[in-house]
Order: structure tokens, then sequence, then C-alpha cells
């Protein structure tokens, strides 16, 4: 079971080719029978080097997660961003009751009264109502819901 994910130590530091991936990767992942050798051949590497290198970034907590991004609203379902807070001693404890909801995509601690952050994503808007109140009732806590007002991209980009 994952937990929330914390801050840590800084992160390796990266080399072109590591930033040249989370760059180019952030701009979409081929659909096609071959994937990985079709990413890895835009990148100039073979298929094999391009995943020991996501698998090592993943490890190493370069990145989070690697996989598709599915927009919620779009598909007829819901999505919210919700906080906990969540007394420290106990946050391992609710984190793993939080994270076992599939309709957590994301959790993560932050240094705030409201201290664990996820989003939820559900089949039905008028699912997310339903899925705070059974976390609620799991976890013993209020969970604040703050619905998206406006949204906004924001890329990562890494210089060379």
């Amino acid at each position: 079971m994952r937990a929330a994910a914390r801050l840590r130590e800084p992160a390796p530091a990266l080399d072109d080719r590591d930033r040249a991936i989370v760059n180019a990767l952030q701009e979409g992942f081929p659909v096609c029978d071959e994937p990985y050798a079709e990413a890895a051949a835009a990148l100039g590497m073979e298929a094999d080097e391009l995943m020991d290198r996501l698998g090592r970034l993943l490890e190493d907590g370069v990145l989070t997660r690697f996989g598709p991004l599915y927009n919620a609203e779009r598909l007829g379902g819901g999505l919210t961003l919700a906080a906990m807070a969540v007394p420290d001693d106990d946050f391992d404890r609710v984190a793993g009751i939080v994270n076992a909801f599939p309709e957590v995509a994301h959790n993560y601690a932050r240094d705030h009264a409201l201290n664990m952050w996820f989003v939820l994503a559900t089949a039905r808007p008028e699912d997310i109502g339903t899925t705070i109140a059974r976390i609620e009732a799991a976890t013993g806590l209020a969970v604040r819901n703050m619905p998206k007002i406006e949204e906004f991209f924001i890329g990562l980009r890494l210089e060379a």
C-alpha cells in the first residue's frame, strides 16, 4: 500500500538524457505496437535504455509516477482536490485508509494545518460527496472538498 508522498532529501542530479526524457514524455507517449521503442527512437536511444532510465527515475523519487492522466470530467466523471488535518502520529495509518479508496488518484503530505492533500476522481460527479463521506467514516476525520474553479496546466521543462 502506498503512503502519502512525503518531502524527502533532494533528488539525485539528472543528466541531459534524463532531462530530455522528462521533457519529451510530458508532451505525450506513443500509442502503437511498440510505444517504448518509438519514444526511445525520438530521443536517440534504445527502448531498454529508456525503460531503465524511467525505472531509475521512479526508484530515486525523481518521478513519483509514470502513466496516463485521464480527464475524469471529460469522461463524465467527477474530480476534486481534498485535504485533511491528520495528527502526525497517525498520518501513515490514515494515509493507508485513504489510499485504499480506488477513487484516490494521488496523496501528498504538506507542511500545513491541512497536512494531507489528495485528488479524488469518481465515475460520476455526484459520487464525490459520497466518497468523501466514506473517507470521513473510515478515518474519523473531516475532509475538506475543494472543487476546481478554474483549471491551469503547469508544465515542467528541465534545462539541458
